[in-house]
């Protein structure tokens, strides 16, 4: 062996070695079943997923992409967050089903936006209906059910209306009901802030630890359900009339909240959020089918794949009570996250908030900026999953650092530049992957607005993931350019390159890969008191269920059977021009897409009185200059 080693010279063996540490299998562990933490509440995983705006679902087959890469990150159970819609029956059985045959646990979250914490009797009933069903989770042999807000909701009526001990966790806050009758309690705050549901202020934070311990206080020993989130960004402005501009900061959140999960070992974890695109806390695919409430504008071209990726070797360690990673990572890979913008670009021209005002009811709606913009850092965030200790090179424009990494999960920054940015992994002088961005950092608004919402991508690169056609359906509501359309820009994924890394010379910083330390400071007015953050689940309705042909969108309708005739005017209208909600509206026809007239800038709501059915349709109508008196107003 000793002359083969010769002949192959020391290059060729470092290679081999190389390869032989880049391919070499993780231990197999085994991960506790979830039977077994299931039986007594021990290091339970949920994803909250949005049921309000997959109203266009079809069957139980549009749910199936979704559990099966859910289950692939380690996650047991969705959460699925129900309004009031005409569609959630329907959705919940398709998602039921698709559970089932996929192997997932799913159970019911109510929204107290939507349902009336006085109608404890209907909130039973929902959990009765489906507490039978196969993919219904269980704790403790009992049927598990949570919420989102529902202060005051009567548990005892309840359980007795679901005629079975329900194993209720809601997100009940601290000082504002009392833990006794509950089995455990959300915390839905999972992003320092003020105290008040918005970004930190000078003198003003309430950390995500300050949270975490007001909880397991109030809750004396009970299960604290914990929540793990990777950002919040929201830009609603006028051409809805649900408005709210506000970030919190976000950062390296989700890499250390991870890390505090681990080192705490909470009872049961939520991830906020699946598919909640409005807020920005996706950690599931763009092409996940959605109707678009008007999020697209920040969120076509801004996957948030990699984020679940980030997570996958946490949730098998938490599960198993490790606090270290190291050996429950598969594939080596990096994973970075970054703004499109530098966020002192001034986009007050264009932007579809700027000195533009909007109804502010709820006190989340800021022109301009959003609110809390300051607490953003321009930052390249990368978070390297290695089997082997490596050198980890980025570069941001024309910065360029390299890292050295140890095996397990590691964390580097490096202040973001306009340009490309690019990443790569070496071991021994050797390029182990390495690839470009499809997203470059520029001094361009896109679609004219401020977009606090991060790109993030993995190298390996991942899977192609655009939106559709009906998650950009909103996209140029409201927009003050013409220079954007409603598709998606980015193309597909580059091959990952191999091979030396002359591009990116190295120069040596400091790693930062330790965990943060856990805040153990007490508040006195924790975030857990403070109104809960606005959702918008049921606004506007989504577009029509049935599927047309490839390319074309639906061109003709009228009112829905059974529906008011109140509508017929607004489908007709809306209807023609693609937009086509079930529920109010039903597609007589289908074919090329017809423009509608130009927007007048201006947006409409129902008449006071009118139901919900009529919120999209009035939007979309009033836009286009026909807004009908008998049914909208302007606003």
């Amino acid at each position: 062996m000793l002359g083969v080693f010769r002949r192959l010279g020391l290059g060729a063996l470092a290679a081999a070695a190389l390869s032989s540490l880049g391919s070499a299998a993780p231990a197999n562990v085994a991960i506790r079943s979830l039977e077994e933490r299931a039986s007594s509440a021990d290091r339970l995983v949920f994803c909250h997923f949005m049921i309000g705006i997959v109203g266009d679902r079809g069957s139980s087959a549009d749910y199936d992409d979704d559990m099966q890469r859910a289950k692939a990150a380690g996650i047991d159970a969705f959460a699925l967050n129900i309004g009031v819609d005409g569609y959630t029956d329907q959705q919940l059985g398709y998602a039921y089903d698709s559970a089932d045959r996929n192997g997932m646990k799913v159970f019911i979250s109510f929204d107290f936006n939507w349902w009336s914490p006085g109608n404890a009797v209907g909130v039973g009933q929902k959990i009765a209906q489906y507490a039978n069903r196969p993919a219904q989770l269980y704790v403790d042999n009992r049927p598990f059910a949570s919420s989102f807000a529902g202060d005051g909701l009567d548990v005892n009526a309840l359980r007795s209306a679901a005629g079975s001990n329900v194993y209720f966790v809601p997100n009940f806050h601290p000082g504002q009901s009392s833990p006794s009758n509950i089995d455990g309690a959300l915390n839905w705050m999972a992003w320092d802030n003020d105290g008040n549901n918005k970004a930190p202020k000078p003198g003003q934070t309430v950390t995500v630890a300050d949270g975490d311990n007001a909880y397991k206080n109030w809750l004396g020993g009970k299960p604290y359900l914990a929540p793990v989130s990777p950002w919040f960004f929201t830009h609603f402005g006028p051409e809805v009339s649900y408005s709210k501009n506000w970030v919190f900061p976000g950062g390296p959140l989700i890499y250390n909240r991870w890390q505090q999960v681990l080192q705490q070992g909470f009872p049961m974890v939520e991830i906020v959020t699946w598919n909640d695109y409005g807020e920005s806390h996706y950690v599931g695919p763009l092409k996940s089918k959605h109707f678009d409430d008007g999020n697209s504008k920040w969120v076509n071209d801004m996957p948030h794949d990699g984020f679940l990726d980030l997570s996958k070797p946490f949730i098998a360690a938490y599960k198993n009570r490790d606090t270290d990673i190291s050996k429950y990572v598969q594939n080596e890979q990096l994973v970075y996250w970054y703004r499109r913008n530098l966020k002192a670009l001034d986009c007050d021209a264009t932007d579809t908030t700027s000195n533009r005002p909007a109804n502010n009811g709820s006190g989340n709606y800021f022109m301009g900026r959003p609110d809390g913009w300051q607490t953003m850092d321009d930052t390249v965030y990368v978070a390297a999953l290695l089997k082997t200790a490596g050198s980890v090179t980025v570069t941001s424009g024309g910065t360029t650092q390299t890292f050295q990494a140890n095996a397990g999960a590691n964390l580097f920054q490096i202040p973001a530049s306009i340009g490309q940015q690019k990443f790569a992994l070496t071991r021994n002088g050797q390029t182990v992957f390495s690839g470009t961005s499809l997203m470059d950092i520029t001094n361009v608004c896109s679609c004219g607005i401020y977009n606090f919402n991060p790109y993030v991508g993995t190298i390996p690169a991942g899977f192609d993931d655009p939106l559709q056609a009906d998650g950009l359906f909103s996209l140029t509501i409201g927009l003050h350019v013409t220079t954007c359309q409603a598709k998606p820009s980015l193309g597909t994924n580059p091959p990952v390159t191999s091979g030396p890394v002359s591009s990116l010379p190295a120069s040596s910083t400091t790693r930062a890969s330790s965990p943060p330390p856990v805040s153990s400071t007490r508040v006195s007015s924790p975030p857990v008191s403070s109104p809960p953050v606005s959702r918008t689940s049921s606004a506007p309705p989504p577009p029509a269920s049935s599927t047309p042909p490839s390319g074309q969108v639906c061109v003709a309708g009228t009112v829905a059977d059974g529906e008011s005739g109140n509508y017929i005017g607004l489908c007709q209208f809306s209807c023609n021009y693609g937009y086509c909600p079930p529920g109010p509206c039903k597609c007589t026809a289908f074919g090329a897409p017809i423009s509608p007239p130009a927007s007048n800038g201006r947006n409409g709501c129902p008449l006071a009185g009118e139901g919900d059915g009529y919120l999209g349709l009035c939007s979309f109508s009033c836009n286009h200059n026909y807004c009908p008196p008998t049914a909208c107003q302007y606003c």
